[in-house]
């Protein structure tokens, strides 16, 4: 049996169980593919990530993301979790401020930061274009939006890493309190290559001016507590669409209420359209998994 470092982290939370869990493995570099699904599958978590050493000389460290279906290239908490666990276990050391990530989406940039007391790591998410949809997948879209009161940006087909589907809605208790159709969201899903829907809407509270809902039902989940690379498209989004808008420097989003957490992310849009997304990273279990 391989005996390896596991850490299961609460990625994007202003205290411990309000954010998105993750699982990092350190260790594991004899580890085939197969070994690694197996594992990420066993943890049943949204997604569980495999700390490496880098294969490119300018990056700080290597990471896999994987489901529990499936590997993929990129994800906002996994990103931010994998480069907190890297600095927490020592496993990498911060080079001017910052760290280099190497994965599937290539190399990205994490900057790292500190708030009343905590370290608040941020990654560049990958540039977002915008897709242009089929008609049928716009049709879709209009049905799981049909009588729901909608925001200034109209919806959009966005990719930067992840692919979803952004939609405004025209307020917070819209938002809050809507009743998705998850089955016909995952149709689309399927029939768009994408992740799904996420929604947002503009607040005026104290500690956050976005609200955010994301449903990706693309790799079988209802809704997620914490998604960085969705947030990571939608402050793109709103930047494109209202480049002089009070939002389109950056802003605090609150999301996933809904399902009994509370986390909190921060968007930093630069004038060049570089979106960074970032949080707090909270260590919950630290100890050794044996695998074999």
């Amino acid at each position: 049996m391989d005996d390896v470092r596991y850490l299961q982290l609460d990625v994007f939370a202003e205290k411990a169980g309000g954010g998105n869990p993750l699982g990092v493995v350190i260790g594991a570099q004899d580890w085939d593919d197969a070994a690694m699904q197996r594992f990420a599958r066993w943890t049943g978590l949204v997604e569980t990530t495999f700390l490496l050493p880098p294969t490119r000389p300018e990056a700080s460290y290597r990471v896999r993301i994987f489901t529990p279906q499936r590997e993929i290239a990129f994800a906002g908490h996994p990103t931010i979790g994998s480069a907190h666990a890297a600095l927490e276990t020592g496993f990498v050391t911060a080079q001017a401020g910052g760290l280099i990530q190497e994965c599937g989406a290539g190399l990205l940039p994490i900057h790292i930061g500190e708030e009343a007391g905590r370290r608040v790591l941020s990654v560049q998410a990958p540039r977002a274009r915008a897709l242009e949809p089929e008609a049928l997948h716009a049709k879709l879209v209009r049905a799981i939006l049909d009588r729901t009161p909608l925001g200034a940006l109209p919806p959009g087909f966005v990719e930067g890493g992840r692919r979803w589907w952004i939609a405004e809605f025209a307020d917070e208790e819209t938002l809050r309190g809507w009743q998705p159709d998850h089955a016909a969201i995952a149709r689309l899903a399927k029939a768009s290559d994408s992740l799904g829907l996420c929604v947002f809407a503009r607040c005026r509270q104290a500690d956050y001016e976005v609200a955010v809902r994301a449903f990706p039902a693309g790799v079988g989940i209802n809704e997620d507590p914490a998604s960085g690379a969705a947030n990571g498209l939608i402050g793109a989004w709103i930047a494109a669409g209202e480049p002089q808008g009070p939002l389109a420097r950056g802003y605090r989003v609150s999301q996933g209420r809904e399902i009994g957490h509370d986390a909190r992310i921060g968007i930093r849009i630069e004038s060049d359209g570089a979106v960074w997304v970032g949080g707090v990273t909270h260590t919950v279990v630290d100890g050794r998994a044996r695998w074999g």
